[in-house]
């Protein structure tokens, strides 16, 4: 049955994702310095800093370790705001941090995330199968289809969630991580007055210490990429791009071609049939 404001709904989303879209357009033709920074332990910072903070015990894709890392320079950032959180009452939950290019490439793939961006899309286009390049454009949007838009694989970012010290309990900021629908948006009026002000709270927290959040989604903030110039209205060229990472050594190495697409047409049209397959 449809919802009152069905239309309203479907026009945020329409308007919101292709907002979302234009902005990876520009980071695509943002330009970059790779710092050649290496990546740390959040976990092993929090601890030396004494900060409680809890980490997703989900794996990405339902296959992979989360990789609960970032680069080196931003930890004080984030155990700063992790701290202030505390102070706070709250608890920081880290969902994700870095995603190798296989981790953020299958990530698109998997049918717990691309289920959900072809039921919106269907939705979007009134139940019809949604074209090639619309889809293109949402899956861009809501998981990165080209390393350069990728924050998780550039270690600049990170998926959270915070929790109260005292019960436990979630600040609801409309639904859980991860979801994908017109509330995914940070600013969307599909929530309530609370779950409003939980994500205003939380992200004023973040961007105090320099995360930016990402418009289109609520759980998501970055920072020093071109994504975070662009939302800071900066000049300066992004300080990373998507890196190989490797473990042992803790060393990286840039993308060969950090502009192409991870998921080519053809794939793309066939994991759509696929989900067809499963939503219908």
């Amino acid at each position: 049955m449809s919802r009152p404001d069905e239309d309203a709904r479907r026009a945020y989303w329409t308007a919101s994702l292709d907002a979302a879209n234009d902005l990876m357009e520009q980071v695509i033709a943002y330009r970059y310095e790779e710092s050649g920074e290496v990546l740390g332990s959040i976990p092993d910072a929090m601890t030396a800093a004494g900060v409680e903070v809890q980490f997703s015990d989900s794996r990405l894709a339902d296959e992979f370790d989360r990789l609960f890392y970032i680069r080196e320079g931003l930890l004080p950032y984030l155990i700063n705001a992790a701290r202030e959180m505390n102070e706070h009452g709250w608890i920081l939950k880290i969902e994700d941090g870095f995603r190798t290019q296989e981790m953020q490439t299958r990530l698109g793939h998997a049918p717990r995330t691309f289920d959900q961006v072809v039921r919106m899309c269907v939705w979007e286009c009134h139940g019809e199968v949604p074209p090639l390049d619309l889809l293109f454009k949402r899956a861009r949007a809501m998981v990165a289809q080209n390393p350069v838009c990728g924050t998780h694989t550039q270690g600049a970012a990170v998926d959270i969630s915070v929790y109260r010290r005292n019960d436990g309990s979630e600040l609801c900021r409309g639904k859980p991580y991860l979801e994908m629908s017109e509330i995914t948006p940070m600013k969307s009026p599909f929530i309530t007055a609370e779950e409003r002000m939980n994500r205003e709270q939380i992200t004023e927290v973040m961007e105090r210490h320099g995360f930016m959040h990402y418009p289109g989604e609520f759980w998501h903030y970055n920072q020093g990429d071109v994504l975070y110039q662009l939302l800071v209205k900066s000049d300066s060229p992004g300080r990373y791009g998507p890196v190989h990472w490797d473990m042992a050594a803790n060393t990286i190495a840039p993308y060969d071609d950090p502009y192409g697409r991870l998921t080519d047409e053809a794939k793309l049209e066939s994991l759509l049939h696929e989900a067809l397959a499963r939503i219908a």
